[in-house]
Formats: structure tokens, C-alpha cells, sequence
């Protein structure tokens, strides 16, 4: 596919909004309501694509990749596709992604992570007790970010690697899926420095042969991956469930604090985590969005999307769609029914393949904070802060008192 398709006049609504602007990463969801407004599929001239806003044109979307293709798409821009996804699963439909997503899928199964159970909660709980003789603490630094790096690392075969640099690669990686802008342009070095991280790091002789990145050898030597591929497809992994992870959980900190009913309706047990998981990723999509390329002309609403036009889904946004959530979308409540409907983690072939480990996180560490800090409260002298990033919602820190 070539991208003079896009070049063709546009047939459908326009918006001049620029998604990846500074004052729409601030608070992007107003802009989000104005797009869904205008209709499930919306030129966005400043990023040259269509942008599919509503809940029902993301997954549908979603469910049709021979429509709307991870190949040369996921980025809004030719160098991100070219250089830092190319060849790995997040980039590849059908058979091929099947392939690729066939290595780990025996240690990413329901039954091998409910096998973590007691391990990745014993974790939680020794990170938790550690933090008890503060006062505060910052969910993101102290909490979040250790936890979910130690257990990734642990599972990837590197349990003793300084993973302290990869949360930071890995947000400047996410930077690079955004239409051309000076973040998607300092993000290129820090997806390279990543890949050379793994490189260096993840030899045979360096790593467990039970782990992720064991398997991942030993599927490139019965010869079902190239050995370039194992190096690919750990960065695909670590991208995709270390800051979303990280990122979903302050968040998750920050709205319970602020809302003392539903901290205790959590803690005391009469919410289940599943349901605090769930509301978190419908109300704040720690991804926000991701491309496709269009393989064939097609319709969406009064809007017709040339062959070879890029399309933005809009996972942050169809989590706030009035049609599919009701009035109150914008409210963040952990009794409200269907969470498991978001599409924050994509859905069909390309649903997180990580989504059960994320879960089985959530389980252990609001399971840890609740027996040790029942008293959690939000820290009024250091407000939560937020760092921009083209595409995750990230919480730069989110500081919480211990005590009331």
C-alpha cells in the first residue's frame, strides 16, 4: 500500500483537533467527546488519518484486521513502523501473528499465571511491608513501577538485571506511534536503546530456560522463530506490559484515595478486583490509542476510508462513550457493570496476550495495600503530577499518605 490514497479528498466529517498536542494530552477527553460527536469516523486533518472515536467503530475495527491492518499501521508515522515494530507480533495479522504469538503462549495461558498466584503476591506483599514505616509513599516510584519491572524481568529470565532504565525507554517507545511531532522524533533513540538493552542482555547464557526469553530460544531453535525474533518479540512483550501495567495501577491508587467509599468497598472485599481492573482501563486507557493501515476502501458511518489511509482507534476515548456506558462514562465507580466489555486491551486476535498477569497484579498488590495501609488517603502536599506522552497516560508521580 502506498500512502498517495490518503492524499484523495476526503469523503466524511473533518476536525482540525491535534491529538497529540500538548493541551490535548492534558486532558484529552473533552476533544474525545467532540470527535465522537462528529461521528464514528472522523478525518483528523492534522494527522493526516481517520480517527474512529466511538466504542462500536473501535471494536469492530478491532475485529477486522484484513480491513484494518497491524502491518505498516500501528504508527502514524513511517519511521516508528519502519524501524521499531516491523516484524514483531504487535505488527502482524493472521497467520503470521499467530506464529509469533505462539511462543509464549503456554507461559501466558490462564492456568500458567494463576500458577504465579502465590509468588507474585508474596512479592506485593514484601514490597507493601517495606513502605510501612513511611508516612507516604509514591505509588508510581515506590510502587507501581518496581513491582511490575521485578516481575516482568523475573519472568523474562533476568531476575538479576538493573531494570531501572527500561520504564523510561518504554515510554519514550509509545512516544513514536504518534503522527510526526517533536516526541515521536526523541522517542526513535530510546526505542534503539531498548532493543540494544535486550540484545546485550538476553543471551542464551544469561537467561533462565524456563522463562519467557527461554522459550523463546528454544522456539528459535526448533526453528519456529528466527533468532532476530526472540530479541522482537521480548521488546513486544516488555512494551506492552510493563508501563501500561505501571501506569494502570497509580492510576487505580489515585481514584480509590480520592473517593473514600470506594477504597473501602475495595479493601473490605465487596468489589472484586476484577471489577476495580476493569473500571480502571475503561476510564483511563493507559494506552490511549494505536494505528492501522486500510486494506481496502471501506465505510464507517457517512465516512468513506480510501485503501491505504491510516486509521487511529481510539482506546481512551471508547471507554468514555455515553452510547456504550451511559450519562455518567466520565465517573469513575468500581460497581459499574460490563468493565469487562473495554476495549483498553485491545480485543479479538489482538487482545493483550498479557491481560490474565495484569489482572493477577491488580489482585496482589490492592490485596497487599488493603491488609497493610487500610488508611490509605490521598497526600495533600504533593498533588499527583503527570508527565505528556504521545499515547500512554502516564503519572509522573501519585503521593499517598499511609495513615489517615
Amino acid at each position: 500500500m502506498t500512502e498517495s490514497a490518503i492524499s484523495q479528498p476526503v469523503s466524511g466529517p473533518s476536525s482540525p483537533l491535534d491529538l497529540f498536542g500538548d493541551e490535548v494530552l492534558a486532558d484529552p477527553y473533552p476533544a474525545y467527546a467532540e470527535l465522537r460527536a462528529l461521528g464514528p469516523a472522523v478525518y483528523a486533518e492534522r494527522l493526516n488519518a481517520w480517527v474512529l472515536s466511538r466504542y462500536d467503530s473501535v471494536k469492530a475495527a478491532l475485529l477486522d484486521p484484513e480491513t484494518f491492518s497491524s502491518v505498516n499501521g500501528l504508527h502514524l508515522n513511517p519511521e516508528g513502523n519502519q524501524w521499531v515494530t516491523a516484524g514483531s507480533v504487535l505488527a502482524a495479522d493472521g497467520l503470521e501473528h499467530a506464529r509469533l504469538r505462539r511462543v509464549l503462549s503456554k507461559q501466558l495461558a490462564p492456568r500458567a499465571i494463576r500458577d504465579l498466584a502465590d509468588s507474585l503476591r508474596a512479592r506485593a506483599d514484601e514490597l507493601v511491608v517495606s513502605l510501612a514505616d513511611r508516612d507516604s509513599f509514591d505509588a508510581v516510584a515506590d510502587l507501581a513501577a518496581p513491582y511490575v519491572t521485578g516481575v516482568i524481568l523475573e519472568l523474562m529470565g533476568l531476575p538479576h538485571v538493573d531494570g531501572s532504565g527500561l520504564v523510561k525507554q518504554v515510554e519514550s517507545v509509545f512516544d513514536t506511534f504518534a503522527a510526526p511531532n517533536p516526541r515521536v522524533y526523541a522517542g526513535l533513540p530510546a526505542a534503539q536503546a531498548m532493543f540494544e538493552f535486550l540484545q546485550t542482555v538476553a543471551t542464551r547464557d544469561n537467561v533462565s530456560p524456563d522463562s519467557w526469553l527461554g522459550a523463546a530460544h528454544a522456539a528459535a531453535d526448533r526453528g519456529e522463530i528466527a533468532e532476530i525474533e526472540c530479541v522482537m518479540t521480548m521488546a513486544a512483550y516488555t512494551t506492552a506490559g510493563m508501563d501500561t501495567t505501571i501506569h494502570a495501577i497509580a492510576t487505580a491508587v489515585q481514584m480509590l484515595t480520592s473517593d473514600r467509599e470506594q477504597w473501602e468497598l475495595v479493601r473490605d472485599g465487596k468489589v472484586p478486583y476484577e471489577a476495580l481492573f476493569g473500571e480502571t482501563l475503561r476510564y483511563e486507557a493507559p494506552i490511549q490509542g494505536f494505528g492501522r493501515r486500510v486494506m481496502r476502501e471501506t465505510t464507517v458511518g457517512d465516512a468513506t476510508i480510501p485503501e491505504g489511509a491510516q486509521v487511529w482507534l481510539m482506546f481512551g476515548s471508547s471507554g468514555r462513550d455515553e452510547a456504550k456506558w451511559g450519562a455518567d462514562a466520565d465517573v469513575f465507580d468500581v460497581r459499574r457493570p460490563d468493565v469487562a466489555d473495554h476495549l483498553a486491551l485491545g480485543f479479538g486476535t489482538h487482545l493483550c496476550a498479557g491481560n490474565h498477569l495484569a489482572l493477577m497484579e491488580f489482585d496482589a498488590v490492592f490485596g497487599a495495600l488493603a491488609r497493610h495501609f487500610p488508611g490509605l488517603a490521598p497526600d495533600p502536599a504533593a498533588p499527583p503530577t503527570r508527565v505528556l506522552n504521545n499515547v500512554l497516560r502516564i503519572w509522573d508521580r501519585v503521593n499517598v499518605l499511609t495513615r489517615p
